[in-house]
């Protein structure tokens, strides 16, 4: 199984918006929108490879999904 980022974006913003303003990264089963937190995504939200995971380009960065990726064994 393949693990994903997927972008919350701030409140009222979406995908579509015209630059959207993005809140937090968190991480996903690839292809799912329910982050490893619990948090429902955007289907439509951005992603990227879970290798971003603790680069500048996946900041912020949920923390609670770091830990459970950590506790996984996978990060």
């Amino acid at each position: 199984m393949g693990y994903e980022l997927r972008a919350q974006y701030a409140e009222g913003a979406s995908p579509s918006s015209a630059g959207p303003l993005l809140e937090i990264w968190h991480m996903t089963d690839e292809g799912e929108t329910q982050a490893l937190c619990g948090q429902r995504l955007d289907p439509a939200a951005w992603t990227q490879p879970s290798t971003a995971w603790g680069t500048p380009a996946a900041d912020p960065f949920c923390r609670e999904c770091g830990v459970r990726y950590l506790r996984m064994g996978v990060g």
